[in-house]
């Protein structure tokens, strides 16, 4: 757990970065104003992380998944955000497989050797073999 309050505040940069993309070009935010949506983020992001929580505890897990923060969202009566956090969720997921998938192509075609590769390096020891007996002689 946090040892300060401070600790438990989301990073000023990454806060900064989200406003300035919600907000039109030429608006601008006071300090003060930042300083409060950062507040309120933090809050945000605590409360849902324990509504989550006692849903995964319910579950009799310690871990939190991604149903125990969609329902999270219900409880706290932001279903209008449930549908695009499921879509978002369906992406990942995809992007996920498809790298999964890619890696374990890469392993298989770096294992797999055609024929002309292996009929290669067996010409290649052959003929290292044979340098080596005509070196011996």
């Amino acid at each position: 757990m946090a040892e300060r309050p401070e600790d438990l505040n989301l990073p000023n940069a990454v806060i900064t970065r989200i406003i300035k993309e919600a907000l039109p070009d030429g608006v601008n935010i006071s300090k003060e104003a930042r300083s409060a949506i950062s507040r309120a983020a933090s809050v945000f992001v605590l409360y849902a992380t324990s509504c989550a929580n006692n849903f995964a505890m319910k579950g009799k897990r310690k871990t939190l998944n991604a149903s125990d923060v969609l329902s999270a969202m219900e409880e706290m009566e932001f279903q209008r955000f449930v549908a695009p956090l499921k879509e978002a969720l369906e992406a990942y997921r995809r992007e996920q497989r498809g790298k999964k998938e890619a890696s374990e192509q890469k392993k298989k075609d770096k294992d797999r050797k055609t024929d002309s590769e292996i009929e290669h390096d067996f010409w290649l020891e052959v003929s290292k073999a044979g340098a080596c007996q005509a070196q011996s002689i």
